[in-house]
C-alpha cells in the first residue's frame, strides 16, 4: 500500500509539473529556481567586457557593461553573483552612479544583485572584482603546468559558477553576445569562448567577439603560455609548448569530424572550431565553451584511441551551443542528444564495429549509475528535479546514457534517414534559443508522431522521459567483438594469458575485458594479466582508470604506487570519484584514500573537492 501511495504522489507530482511548465512557456520565459534573475522584467542582451587578469592577487577586477532590454519599463534589474566584489554600478553611457543591493545569501547561489534603473535605462555597468572564493576560477602555479614554466588560468561555468566571475542573469534560459578586451601578463595568451587570437603579441591585450547568442555558463576564458597549430582551415589546437604538437598529431582528424557532423545534421554555425588542452586540474573530459573546447589532457593517449570525446563536445556545437537546455532539470535536451549525435560521428569516423562496442559500453555507465542511485530514484528520470539543490547534482550518467537510449528508440521506430531529418530540423528551427523538455515534446508529437497513437506508444516517450529505472522497450545492443571476448573470458584460466594482448587490441576491447574479470581473480592471474598487457604503467588514461578500479578491489599492491601518481595528477571528477569510492569500501582503503587527497587536493579544481570530500571524509 506505501509503494502505490508513494507512485499516486509521484504521478500526481509530474502532471503538475508537466502542467506548470506548460503554463510558463505561453510567456516565452521559464521560471529558474537556480537564478534569481526576472529575465521577464528586465533582461540582459549583449555584454562589453573589459577586465585586468593579475596572477599576483588571484583576482581578475574590471567592468561588466550589459545591454539590456527593460521589457517592464520597472526600475530595477536583477542579477546573479556569487562571492565577487561589487564596487560601483552605473547607467548608460554616461555612467550615472546608481543604485544596488545585495540579497540574501543562498548555499550554492550567492546572492540577487539588485540594480535601480530608470524605464528608459539601455545599459549597465558593473564595476567588481572577484575573490578567491571564485569556484568558476581556477588558478595555476607553474608547477602545476606541463611546462612547469609559468602560471595559468581557466574558467568552468557550468552549471551556476559564471556567476563568481562575472555578474549575469545566470541561466541557461538568458542568452547574450559579447565582446570583451582582456589584459593579461605580456608572456603569456589570453583565449575565450569566441573569435580568437592564433598567436601572441607583446602588448598581453586581447580582444575577442561572439556574436552568436549564448547562454552565461558557456562564457569562458584560460590564459597562460599557449601556442596554436592549425590541424586544417577551421579546426586547429591550443596547448603548451611542450604538448603542442602531440595534441596536433592526436587531434588530426577533428576537421573530418566536423565535417561529418555536417553532412548528418546541418551547417556548423559557429565558424572556427578548436580545441583548447588544459592542465591536468581541469575537472572534466572536455567543456564544449563555443569555438573554443576545453579539454583534459588525459585524452593525450598517444594513439588517437580516446579521441571519441572530441566528437562529443564538437556535438555540442548543436545539442547544447545552438540548442539549449532552458533548465538545468532539462539537462538531457544537452547531453542526450549530444551523446547520441557523439555515437553518430564516431560509427561514420571509427566505424560500425567501435560503434557497437560504444553502445555497450554506454548501457554498461547507466546500470553502474542506476544500481548506484536506485532503480525508483526520480533522479534516473531523464526530466529530473534540482529545486533546492545543487544543480549539478543532477547531472550523472542518467542524462547521458538514457537520453542516448532514447533516441536510438525513437530511430529504430522511425527509422534513421527519417530520424535524421527530424533532428536537423528540430536544430534548425531551434537555433540559438532555450527549450524545456516540455517544448521538445511537443515539437516532437507534431513533426515526428503527427497523431499516429501506435507510433507513440511504440516509443514510450513520457515512460523515458518522466519515469525512474529503465523503460521497458530499451533496445539491448549486441557486439561480435564483446562476444568473442567474453568467449575468451571463459578460457583464458585454461589456456593462460600469454597471446591474448595481440586479441584483444583496441581500447573499448581491453576495457570491456578488465570489466568483466572474474570476481574471484587472484593476484597471481592479476600479475600474469599486467605482464601480457602493461596495464600499470602503460595504457591510456581510461584503461588504468578500469584497471585500477580492479587492483584496488583485489588488493593487487604492484599497482598502488600507479594508482597513487593517477589520483595525484588530474582533477577529472568522474574517473577520481571511481577510484576513491572503491578505496572507502575498506578500513585500509579508506586511510589510504585519505592519505592521498589530502596531498593531492590542493592541485584539484573546486568542484573535485566538493565531489569527493564528503566521501572521503
Amino acid at each position: 500500500m506505501k509503494n502505490i501511495i508513494i507512485i499516486a504522489i509521484l504521478l500526481l507530482s509530474i502532471s503538475c509539473q508537466k502542467k506548470d511548465v506548460l503554463v510558463k512557456n505561453k510567456s516565452n520565459f521559464v521560471k529558474d529556481e537556480h537564478s534569481f534573475a526576472q529575465p521577464s522584467k528586465a533582461i540582459i542582451k549583449h555584454l562589453d567586457l573589459t577586465i585586468k587578469v593579475d596572477f599576483d592577487t588571484e583576482t581578475i577586477t574590471g567592468k561588466a557593461s550589459w545591454t539590456i532590454e527593460n521589457t517592464s519599463k520597472g526600475n530595477e534589474i536583477i542579477f546573479d553573483e556569487n562571492t565577487l566584489k561589487i564596487t560601483k554600478v552605473t547607467l548608460g553611457k554616461d555612467e550615472k552612479e546608481t543604485k544596488f543591493e545585495l540579497g540574501k545569501e543562498v548555499e550554492f547561489h550567492g546572492k540577487a544583485l539588485h540594480i535601480t534603473i530608470e524605464p528608459t535605462t539601455t545599459k549597465v555597468n558593473i564595476y567588481y572584482n572577484t575573490t578567491k572564493k571564485s569556484v568558476a576560477l581556477q588558478w595555476l602555479k607553474p608547477q602545476q603546468t606541463a611546462d612547469k614554466k609559468k602560471p595559468f588560468l581557466f574558467s568552468q561555468g557550468e552549471s551556476i559558477w559564471s556567476r563568481t566571475w562575472i555578474p549575469c542573469q545566470d541561466s541557461p534560459s538568458v542568452r547574450f553576445t559579447y565582446n570583451a578586451k582582456v589584459t593579461v601578463p605580456k608572456d603569456l595568451m589570453a583565449v575565450m569562448s569566441g573569435v580568437n587570437p592564433q598567436q601572441k603579441n607583446d602588448t598581453g591585450v586581447y580582444t575577442f567577439k561572439q556574436d552568436k547568442a549564448i547562454p552565461s555558463y558557456l562564457m569562458a576564458i584560460a590564459v597562460g603560455d599557449i601556442e596554436f597549430k592549425a590541424i586544417d582551415k577551421r579546426t586547429g589546437v591550443y596547448a603548451e609548448h611542450s604538448i603542442i604538437d602531440k595534441a596536433k598529431w592526436e587531434f588530426a582528424e577533428l576537421g573530418k569530424m566536423v565535417n561529418t557532423a555536417e553532412k548528418l545534421f546541418g551547417p556548423y554555425r559557429w565558424g572556427r572550431y578548436d580545441v583548447i588542452v588544459l592542465p591536468p586540474s581541469f575537472p572534466y573530459g572536455g567543456m564544449e565553451n563555443p569555438n573554443l573546447t576545453f579539454l583534459t589532457p588525459t585524452v593525450l593517449a598517444g594513439d588517437r584511441s580516446l579521441t571519441s570525446l572530441l566528437a562529443h563536445e564538437l556535438g555540442h556545437s548543436w545539442s547544447g551551443n545552438l540548442v539549449t537546455n532552458a533548465t538545468w532539470d532539462d539537462i538531457w535536451l544537452n547531453e542526450g542528444f549530444t551523446t547520441y549525435v557523439e555515437h553518430r560521428i564516431g560509427e561514420e569516423v571509427f566505424g560500425v564495429k567501435e560503434a557497437k562496442m560504444q553502445d555497450i559500453l554506454s548501457r554498461k555507465a547507466w546500470k553502474i549509475n542506476l544500481d548506484e542511485i536506485g532503480k525508483n530514484s526520480p533522479d534516473s528520470r531523464l526530466k529530473v528535479n534540482t529545486s533546492k539543490r545543487n544543480p549539478d547534482d543532477g547531472l550523472s550518467d542518467i542524462p547521458y546514457e538514457k537520453g542516448y537510449a532514447l533516441l536510438q528508440t525513437i530511430e529504430a521506430a522511425v527509422g534513421r534517414k527519417k530520424f535524421d531529418e527530424f533532428l536537423t530540423n528540430y536544430y534548425n528551427d531551434h537555433a540559438f534559443q532555450s527549450v524545456t523538455t516540455e517544448d521538445f515534446v511537443d515539437y516532437f508529437n507534431k513533426n515526428l508522431i503527427k497523431g499516429d497513437m501506435a507510433l507513440a506508444e511504440k516509443i514510450k516517450l513520457d515512460e523515458w522521459i518522466y519515469k525512474p529505472d529503465v523503460p521497458s522497450n530499451v533496445i539491448t545492443p549486441v557486439s561480435e567483438d564483446f562476444n568473442t571476448i567474453d568467449s575468451i573470458q571463459k578460457t583464458w584460466r585454461k589456456t593462460g594469458v600469454k597471446g591474448l594482448s595481440q586479441k584483444i587490441k583496441s581500447t573499448n576491447e581491453k576495457q570491456h575485458f578488465i570489466d568483466y574479470l572474474p570476481k574471484d581473480i587472484t593476484n597471481d592471474e592479476m600479475t600474469a594479466i599486467d605482464k601480457e598487457f602493461n596495464f600499470t604503467n602503460g595504457g591510456n588514461f581510461v584503461i588504468r582508470r578500469q584497471w585500477f578500479i580492479i587492483a584496488i578491489m583485489h588488493q593487487y599492491k604492484f599497482a598502488y604506487p600507479a594508482i597513487e601518481t593517477f589520483l595525484t595528477s588530474c582533477s577529472r571528477t568522474g574517473s577520481l570519484l571511481a577510484l576513491y569510492k572503491e578505496m572507502v569500501k575498506t578500513s585500509e582503503g579508506k586511510t589510504w584514500a585519505k592519505q592521498i587527497y589530502n596531498k593531492a587536493k590542493v592541485s584539484y579544481h573546486a568542484t573535485t573537492v566538493a565531489a569527493l570530500q564528503q566521501l572521503v571524509k
